[in-house]
């Protein structure tokens, strides 16, 4: 054996020197990656033949491994590093020649290709990485992260490390918004670190904290890396539960498992909402404890002058606390009571198919007592009961269609069990009344007869809700009995919106704001996927950068403003009214409320193209088309090139080596620690790209194919997969920021800033690994 090691380990050397080499060598990284396949398949092919690689594989033949066999140990869980005291047989790392080897990762890349990257289940998902870095790059050219910034140091400014904190939330709003981890830390390097460094901030504290709030855009919602992840996660899990089903002796995962082992984007999303605030806080909180201990590093701050009418403590305390948390509170008691909720009377055809056991119990005995050990004997147990009680009322009921007369004794139970008010009127009365509220502490001054118009008309609304209409009313009736509730409503609103307009905080923070939860709204609430949800974003994202384009153009927005109107028209008539005009019989109000939801969808359009030929004139969406083109590009030629990469590693046995190592050890969470361990410390040489593509998929099915809840781990991952920007020498944010900061600021400066933040990280993965509910819980509540 050459040095001693066994020829696959030689082997992997190789091929992580190579690639290396091939990312230090000025290549981009999709050729670099791709060529580092091809050059270390050569370079081991060529020791291979020259008899110097020889991997010491067990011997099957033997009696001790036959005596393994007998004592009821499956043969995949026998290996070298279980057993290494087995008999060992010479052989090549290419048992079959490397002319076999290259002639099988040919026709498989082609394979590959197109299951991963074409035409694959997985495509659908990855274009929502098209869609949002559109939706960011537009949004950081429409430089709204300068408006943010100023604003959010002009809040927080006074506060002992009030800019640093600023960064934070500016970063986590970006991150949120464009998720662009390189245009975010080169736009608040330029704009905020010169603002820092004049008003005494330490260099250290200022560039680690831009450093580390710009790259909150891997983790928070909507992230390519989760995006990227989640895909590759979903195959992975599904099939590595799969295969420890069958070792369990069952059929499949979902007997095994009692649900289908699939994990998506979507939940995903949910699941990184909190760790990426929790980071947010982390991050925010060492900047202030800084400033509390060093307050010469890190002063407070009065960043210009306040604008906008004075408000008094007590106005402030009405209209922005004690107001909102009237209506709210309002509301939700009134939920409780039985006075607001659901006002539907929509009834099935058919019957829903009757309940079925927790678990499959009709299993052999190796899979029940798998079963039994991954459940637990109570719930097993329960199961067992169920069953048997389904059994004893004659199986499984199935679905059958129901009478007319049942249809109408189960509608007329529905209309006497409705609340008298709809949840959708107090939802939109809520909303109006929050518009009101606020915009009378914003202006306490200005006359509030407008505004009493507008809580008048809510209030009339609800009186007419509860008093003249019924379950029964069609969305056609509802609308003419609301008609005059709603126009007052709507007069105060508007009166409102010219009020608030005039805050420069929810005039900067509410139209990104908007967009955020409309995006990340439709994901989180299981509305859409990450797809349709991208492409909302990405057009929401150039309908507002047209309008800042206009505004700063002293031209007017109405186009846009009335486009977004039409958009929200669109929707509420969606949701309320039945637009299948396909069907035998439609009814009026049907075919009216078609005609308007359908001119509303023209006009969305045509301000769509309107905000585009905006951009298009200002040349902004040229550019950002172009830079979409390449970094999307990109992307998928490094998912390409790290199939090649995998496939070479597959080939003399790398990965299976790998897996072998990682299972011999009986603890998963001592697995996990060392994937992790590992992850990190590729961190400060490879990028998050390299290494989901190239590394997950190595270990993935040993992590997969554990007990863990597969939500936890990817996050983990992300959350980890965060760090490798930070890590000097090679974390991407600190070139993205030495690139931009001033002649005083040192290298030193910024490897010395962000080391606090990478150890914020490790705490940051500590906390999730000690108190894994943080990950689950959005997820949890959102499938309850």
């Amino acid at each position: 054996m050459l040095f001693g090691l066994d020829g696959v380990e030689i082997g992997l050397i190789i091929v992580f020197l190579t690639l290396f080499s091939a990312i230090l060598s000025g290549f981009p990284v999709a050729f670099a990656i791709g060529g580092a396949g091809i050059i270390s398949f050569g370079i081991i092919a060529a020791l291979d033949s020259a008899g110097l690689l020889i991997h010491q594989a067990i011997d099957t033949g033997s009696d001790a491994y036959n005596a393994l066999l007998a004592t009821g140990i499956p043969a995949e869980k026998i290996s070298l590093f279980r057993n290494p005291d087995l008999p060992r047989l010479a052989e090549p790392v290419f048992v079959r020649g490397w002319e076999y080897a290259l002639d099988r990762n040919l026709s498989f890349i082609v394979n590959r290709i197109n299951e991963r990257v074409i035409a694959g289940q997985s495509i659908e998902t990855l274009l929502a990485v098209l869609m949002f870095v559109l939706m960011g790059i537009v949004l950081e050219r429409s430089k709204i992260a300068n408006d943010l910034l100023t604003t959010m140091a002009r809040v927080f400014g006074p506060l002992p490390g009030g800019l640093a904190v600023s960064i934070v939330v500016v970063g986590a709003f970006l991150a949120a918004s464009t998720g662009i981890v390189g245009a975010t830390v080169v736009t608040m390097g330029l704009l905020a670190l010169p603002t820092m460094l004049r008003n005494n901030y330490s260099p250290e504290l200022a560039t680690g904290v831009i450093a580390a709030s710009g790259t909150l855009g891997q983790i928070i919602p909507p992230s390519i890396v989760i995006v990227l992840l989640g895909t590759l996660a979903g195959d992975l899990y599904s099939a590595a539960q799969e295969t420890r089903a069958v070792e369990a002796g069952c059929t499949d995962a979902l007997t095994y498992l009692g649900q289908p082992a699939v994990v998506s984007v979507g939940t995903l999303f949910q699941a990184a909402l909190v760790p990426g605030i929790m980071l947010a806080g982390l991050y925010a909180a060492y900047a202030f404890g800084y400033a509390m201990l060093n307050p010469s590093k890190a002063p407070a701050v009065a960043m210009g002058v306040k604008t906008g009418e004075p408000v008094t403590r007590s106005e402030a305390f009405t209209w922005y606390l004690g107001v909102p948390v009237a209506l709210i509170v309002g509301a939700i008691l009134g939920a409780q009571v039985g006075l607001v909720g659901d006002q539907s009377t929509r009834i099935d055809s058919f019957t829903d198919v009757g309940r079925s056991a927790s678990l499959r119990t009709n299993v052999p005995e190796l899979c029940q007592a798998s079963m039994i050990e991954l459940h637990g004997q109570e719930a097993w147990d329960a199961a067992i009961s169920e069953q048997t009680d389904i059994d004893s009322s004659g199986g499984v009921q199935e679905s059958r269609r129901l009478s007319e007369e049942e249809i109408v004794d189960l509608r007329a139970q529905k209309v006497a069990a409705a609340a008298p008010i709809g949840t959708g009127i107090m939802i939109l009365t809520v909303m109006m009344g929050l518009i009101l509220a606020f915009a009378r502490g914003v202006s306490p001054a200005s006359d509030p007869v407008p505004l009493m118009i507008g809580a008048g008309g809510l209030a009339l609304g609800l009186a007419v809700d509860t008093l003249f209409l019924t379950p029964l009313s069609t969305p056609g009736v509802t609308v003419i009995f609301m008609a005059i509730p709603w126009a007052l409503a709507l007069y105060g609103c508007k009166h409102s919106f010219g009020r608030l307009s005039k805050n420069e905080l929810l005039r900067v923070v509410f139209p990104p704001l908007v967009l955020i939860v409309a995006v990340l709204g439709s994901i989180l609430g299981g509305i859409t996927n990450p797809t349709p949800a991208a492409a909302l974003g990405a057009a929401g994202a150039i309908m507002l950068a047209a309008y800042r384009k206009l505004a700063e153009e002293d031209r007017s927005p109405k186009v846009i403003l009335m486009s977004t109107l039409s958009v929200v028209v669109m929707i509420l008539f969606g949701i309320n009214f039945d637009l299948r005009i396909n069907t035998s019989s439609v009814s009026f109000e049907s075919w009216v409320a078609f005609f308007f939801a359908y001119a509303a969808y023209l006009y969305a359009l045509f301000g769509l193209f309107f905000s585009c030929w905006v951009l298009f004139k200002a040349g902004v969406l040229s550019p950002a088309v172009r830079e979409t083109a390449k970094v999307t590009s990109m992307v998928f030629t490094i998912l390409v090139a790290s199939q090649l990469l995998n496939l070479v590693v597959i080939s003399f046995g790398g990965e299976h080596y790998i897996q072998q190592f990682l299972k011999s050890f009986d603890d998963v969470r001592t697995v996990f620690l060392i994937v992790m361990l590992v992850l990190f410390v590729l961190g400060f040489v490879l990028d998050f790209l390299e290494i989901i593509y190239i590394v997950v998929p190595i270990v993935g099915p040993v992590i997969y194919g554990a007990h863990f809840d597969p939500k936890w781990v990817t996050i983990m991952i992300a959350v980890n997969l965060q760090t490798s920007f930070l890590t000097p020498p090679f974390g991407f944010a600190l070139f993205y920021l030495r690139g931009v900061a001033p002649k005083e600021v040192t290298t030193g400066h910024i490897y010395r800033g962000v080391i606090p933040f990478v150890l914020i990280q490790v705490i940051g993965l500590a906390i999730l690994w000690f108190f894994p509910s943080i990950v689950t819980i959005i997820p949890d509540l959102m499938s309850n």
